[in-house]
């Protein structure tokens, strides 16, 4: 509730800071809309703009699951085998270093023009901030710790499960919360380069036609499905690390 609060009380002051400007400038329509412009264009077709809304939603989401769960599956992969992370990880980074606007071209054009591509490129960016996050995680852990797990019979793999990974959970939220708000940037990014329905989509078409109130209302519906995905994240974060107090 709190994030939701202050996410709501930024959101009135830019929203006063936006109307001041457009009183003190008076700049025109096309190039930077009223508050009320926006709210008009959003009114005037609520059901064109939610059903575009829900699509690029689901791509949001499919692209979080797929890319937490790679993440967290590639984070343990390296930390239970070494030799795999100096395999895997320079790959890892190579990938990372590309611009979103370099892949999203081939992604389309292997993926094609629908839910794939921009499934695939939101798994992308969300996989590095989670595997890094997490494997930091599991990495880092107290030597006091493992030390005493190695005077048991434990494996390597039930120290990951019973030890490591519990008290890796903390940097893996972390990893997600950082993740959750670029979410929308795969699924929009993958709507501009080529698609027939999403927010981005809307926008590329209404920029086109100068339809600047159109665009803005997109993406205020963008960052409220970003506020809301973070929100998720970090009300679930408490229930599955209570023993953390920073959670």
């Amino acid at each position: 509730m709190r994030l939701l609060g202050a996410s709501l009380r930024n959101t009135l002051f830019l929203l006063g800071l936006w109307q001041a400007m457009v009183w003190v400038f008076a700049p025109p329509r096309y190039i930077l809309p009223a508050p009320q412009a926006v709210a008009e264009a959003f009114w005037s077709r609520p059901g064109f703009l939610a059903t575009h809304a829900l699509i690029t939603l689901s791509e949001i989401l499919a692209g979080f699951v797929a890319g937490s769960v790679l993440g967290i599956v590639t984070a343990l992969v390296v930390t239970a085998l070494p030799r795999v992370e100096r395999l895997v990880w320079p790959a890892v980074v190579v990938l990372q270093s590309f611009p979103v606007f370099v892949i999203a071209p081939l992604l389309v054009l292997w993926f094609g023009f629908g839910m794939a591509s921009k499934v695939v490129m939101t798994t992308i960016i969300i996989f590095f901030p989670v595997a890094s996050a997490f494997a930091d995680g599991l990495r880092n852990i107290h030597s006091d710790i493992i030390d005493a797990a190695a005077l048991t019979e434990a494996s390597r793999w039930q120290t990951i499960r019973h030890i490591r990974i519990p008290l890796a959970l903390p940097a893996l939220f972390s990893g997600l919360r950082v993740a959750a708000p670029l979410a929308p940037l795969g699924a929009v990014v993958g709507e501009w380069v080529g698609a027939s329905a999403g927010l981005g989509y809307v926008m590329v078409e209404a920029n086109a036609r100068m339809q600047t109130g159109t665009v803005f209302a997109a993406m205020a519906i963008l960052a409220v499905e970003a506020i809301l995905l973070r929100a998720i994240v970090h009300r679930a974060a408490p229930l599955f690390i209570r023993w953390a107090p920073a959670a």
